[in-house]
């Protein structure tokens, strides 16, 4: 039973890494100067190609039929997703993948805004519930502000001896970075990142396959990625996969990135709840920063460290308020049952006098 308990436990450690992986790859391929719209398309077609045949077999004696308006939702997924990977790409292109990890813990307080916005949440400040989600959603706003507008003094730096290609190569980065832009291109994809949620909670009352789902998302951002690359990316010289980087980038993005993280984040999800499998976001700060500086040269800046601080103080205050709401819910239900089971009885005695 303890294994068994362990096991989502694992998974998402795993799946964080993943995550953290890819930012910090995805960082290195654009630096090597690999547009990130080529990237979104190579990546999600090969993450479409492996998932169609392990979709096709997971839901092989359950498939709900395809329809013309479940087409049309699957395409709005991939627009929604399209925009946000774009935007997110381009703010850790910008930036470092230690920021971009620390705005990410965002979503959650965007997916509330959003929730309340369309009538998925209620807000009842007389609760504490209630209360600790709308601190909790401004603190963390708060912090990605503190993120991308204060540096401050760097704490964390590699020397210049350690591995000097990257470093070399990440300082020229750095000359053209722009911390502000690549805060805001990352912040706005996590509100898009959040109504993708908003989008794919409702996609997943009509249409219950989920690995199907992800694959026609994969497939949708692979097409409107060679759609928008065809009218920006006019350079051929653009698409190859040299040097080695990128075609590494683009397998692990697609294995990693998407067959394997929401994979094993959706099998977590079914057996834990939405709460633990959020619980785990903070994690990728941890992995990012020990990645990034020790490996890549990056710099860890004071203004990161306060404001992911705040951001993920922010996160567990949203995570508390939605976990305690739930609780109490579950109690009044449980009360409510007891209550008509208690009444039954007298029903019966009732009926048996009459």
């Amino acid at each position: 039973m303890g294994r068994i308990a362990a096991l989502p436990i694992v998974g998402m450690v795993l799946a964080e890494c993943a995550q953290a992986g890819l930012i910090i790859i995805s960082k290195i391929a654009m630096s090597n100067g690999m547009s990130n719209l080529i990237f979104l398309c190579y990546s999600n077609a090969l993450a479409a190609l492996i998932l169609l045949p392990i979709s096709l077999v997971f839901h092989r004696s359950e498939r709900p039929p395809l329809t013309i308006s479940i087409i049309g939702w699957f395409f709005l997924l991939g627009l929604i997703g399209f925009m946000a990977q774009f935007l997110g790409y381009a703010g850790i292109n910008f930036s470092s993948p230690t920021l971009s990890t620390a705005m990410l813990n965002l979503i959650p307080a965007f997916t509330f805004v959003l929730a309340v916005i369309f009538r998925m949440e209620r807000i009842d400040m007389r609760s504490f519930s209630s209360l600790a989600k709308t601190v909790g959603t401004i603190v963390s706003i708060s912090g990605a502000f503190i993120v991308t507008l204060y540096k401050g003094p760097p704490i964390l730096k590699t020397s210049s001896s350690v591995m000097t290609d990257v470093l070399s190569h990440k300082q020229l980065i750095s000359e053209r970075s722009n911390w502000v832009l690549g805060g805001v291109c990352v912040a706005a994809n996590c509100v898009l990142a959040s109504a993708w949620i908003i989008v794919q909670a409702s996609v997943l009352k009509k249409y219950r396959a989920e690995l199907i789902m992800v694959f026609y998302y994969c497939f949708f951002v692979a097409i409107q990625s060679v759609v928008v690359s065809s009218i920006l990316e006019r350079d051929l010289r653009s698409w190859e996969l040299t040097p080695k980087i990128r075609w590494i980038a683009v397998l692990y993005s697609a294995v990693f990135g998407s067959a394997f993280q929401v994979g094993v984040s959706t099998w977590c999800l079914r057996r834990t709840g939405p709460v633990f499998v959020a619980m785990f976001k903070p994690l990728g700060i941890i992995v990012t920063v020990f990645i990034g500086v020790t490996f890549l040269g990056d710099t860890f800046y004071l203004g990161s460290l306060i404001g992911a601080i705040v951001i993920v103080i922010g996160f567990y205050s949203v995570m508390w308020g939605k976990a305690n709401e739930e609780k109490m819910d579950e109690d009044a239900g449980e009360e409510s049952l007891a209550s008509i089971k208690q009444q039954v009885p007298l029903l019966q005695s009732h009926i048996e006098e009459i």
